[in-house]
């Protein structure tokens, strides 16, 4: 049986050296974590995508008895 999990996943990003410097930067005016900033941008980017009907809705699992 498989358990819906509510732990956070990692993922690797590769980022051009340019686009980390600025990302790295931002996040130091911010006084956070480069990750966090990244994670916080990536959710926002989510959002707008959901909100925008760009990402399918998850399909519905049936449940078995």
């Amino acid at each position: 049986m498989r358990v819906k999990s509510d732990v956070s996943k990692r993922i690797n990003v590769t980022l051009p050296d340019t686009l980390y410097d600025e990302l790295e930067r931002w996040a130091e005016a911010q006084g956070r974590p480069t990750a966090n900033l990244a994670a916080f941008l990536i959710e926002i980017g989510i959002r707008e995508g959901r909100d925008k009907g760009e990402i399918p809705p998850p399909v519905k699992q049936n449940k078995k008895k």
